[in-house]
């Protein structure tokens, strides 16, 4: 079974888009929101070597934002990686 993670703030546009498309396929995904916690939001940032929200992990594996994702989904991609 696939895992899908993403890291969101609940001020971040890109963060809504990329739920939208996960949801819009079907995707269940764990959510963490580190809106109020900027002290979580700096060590997962440090620990993924990633610097903005969202911040997405398929099986553990990050690949990036929002427009990795959207990249993904539109070489036909994010399918496979998602089954």
């Amino acid at each position: 079974m696939t895992k899908v993670m993403i890291y969101t703030t609940s001020y971040c546009r890109y963060c809504y888009a990329a739920k939208a498309l996960l949801n819009s396929k079907g995707v269940k995904y764990d959510e963490v929101d580190v809106t109020k916690d900027p002290k979580m939001k700096r060590k997962v940032m440090e620990e993924l070597g990633w610097k903005t929200v969202p911040i997405i992990l398929i099986n553990d594996r990050v690949i990036g934002g929002y427009d990795d994702l959207r990249a993904l989904e539109e070489e036909k991609k994010l399918d496979e990686m998602l089954k």
